[in-house]
């Protein structure tokens, strides 16, 4: 534990220097419960969960890169000592935790960091099953731009804009016919596949303990493999790690890897273990289309609640896309994609409902994106939980929706890319 004097020098030759303080009025005696580590590519969490509101402040400080995080008025418990070894070799930004005793009445945690980061520190008040709690994100001092990583990996040059297409002279659509085993595609199309929930979101959670976070993002996995074996096709996670994502940021890395189609997988829950079924929900812009899409829609927006959200981070990006109102021409393609992947999944299980339902999610809400939301089926649901936790009928579910992708394509060619997307 660094003496006093070499925090001060610490500071004195710092390049950064960020003080925060909360929980004014918070009482001595503070218990932290739980202390959770999320370690992904993105970004690095660290969550502190206690019985009641803590004061603290951080201290951003250089050579070498460190993060000095004071709690006042909380007890060094056992929870805080296992606290370093949560700590894995392989997290991206943090090297190791020290926890212990500053002086009477506050407790000292040094964050060695593998390099520059842009901390955001916050509070959360109590939500669902949480308590209180003190999240660290560590951000990459450079963030990651989603669309490079996806040409870096790829191996691709950059893109280049290519001639711009309106609506008169889009490729008149094929008749009506089965597509064929190879879809039509004149150009490689992006599908970016978001995984719901993760992280300190588990997102439901099933009589036998599954967790909604894990089926789809192994659901996902499978997909995004089919996907990337398929002539003209590639797609992109959102995440691919047990980490928790904003909805608005799901949005935006769709929006700068310029996607062409936009498929979040969830798994869904009800007050009644008898309800079953898949769905395809897309977005209204005219109020949900049953009282049953409003309520679903109201629980997968609050997932913002339930994983932790930065709530004074400002987010420009966000007002300047989910705000466009020009979204109609967006949503009709979508009602085609969703109609395409119901049929698709009605092939391999019960449908909850015959069509393909609207309701307000914010995380369909990209103006200029064909996007659709998937609850393959109810993990409330015991008979069907243990249906999502079997490898073969995941493997079935993936198929059913890039079957009902491609079925989309070759009744819809994709434009030519007439823009590369905004990348600020």
């Amino acid at each position: 534990m660094p003496r006093r004097r070499d925090v001060l020098k610490f500071a004195a030759a710092s390049l950064t220097l960020l003080v925060s303080r909360v929980g004014a009025g918070a009482t001595a005696g503070s218990s932290i419960l739980a202390v959770r580590v999320w370690p992904a590519r993105d970004y690095t969490r660290v969550t502190l969960e206690h019985d009641q509101a803590i004061k603290y402040s951080h201290l951003l400080v250089k050579d070498p890169d460190r993060l000095v995080l004071d709690l006042e008025g909380v007890e060094f418990n056992s929870v805080l000592q296992m606290l370093p070894s949560k700590i894995l070799d392989s997290d991206p930004y943090i090297k190791l935790i020290r926890a212990g005793r500053n002086k009477p009445g506050v407790v000292r945690l040094v964050i060695e960091l593998k390099g520059e980061v842009k901390p955001q520190v916050f509070s959360l008040a109590p939500v669902g099953e949480y308590g209180h709690r003190l999240v660290l994100d560590l951000y990459p001092a450079e963030p990651i731009d989603p669309l490079m990583a996806l040409l870096e990996k790829s191996g691709e040059p950059p893109l280049k804009a290519e001639s711009s297409l309106d609506s008169r002279t889009r490729p008149a659509e094929k008749p009506a016919e089965p597509p064929s085993d190879k879809p039509e595609i004149a150009r490689l199309v992006t599908i970016v596949l978001d995984p719901g929930h993760g992280g300190e979101d588990p997102g439901a959670i099933g009589r036998g303990g599954s967790h909604e976070k894990n089926v789809t993002l192994s659901v996902a996995r499978r997909l995004k493999a089919k996907i990337d074996a398929t002539p003209n096709m590639r797609s992109v996670l959102t995440r691919d790690g047990d980490y928790f994502i904003p909805l608005n940021q799901r949005v935006q890395k769709a929006r700068r890897v310029q996607a062409d189609l936009f498929v979040s997988v969830h798994a869904d829950a009800f007050i009644k273990s008898t309800a079953r079924g898949s769905s395809v929900f897309v977005l209204s812009e005219n109020g949900a289309s049953s009282s049953a899409a409003r309520w679903l829609a109201n629980k997968e927006n609050s997932a913002d609640l339930v994983g932790g959200v930065n709530l004074g981070a400002k987010d420009p990006y966000l007002a300047r896309t989910l705000l466009d109102l020009s979204q109609t021409a967006t949503i009709n393609d979508s009602l085609k994609l969703g109609k395409h992947v119901l049929g698709e999944l009605g092939r391999i299980n019960t449908l909850h409902k015959g069509q393909v339902e609207q309701a307000g999610f914010a995380v369909l809400k990209a103006p200029d994106i064909p996007s659709i939301l998937i609850e393959t089926a109810f993990i409330s649901n015991p008979e069907e939980e243990a249906r999502l936790n079997d490898e073969a009928y995941q493997d079935r579910m993936a198929e059913a929706i890039l079957k009902g992708i491609r079925g989309y394509f070759a009744r819809n060619p994709p434009l030519a890319k007439s823009k590369l997307a905004r990348l600020d």
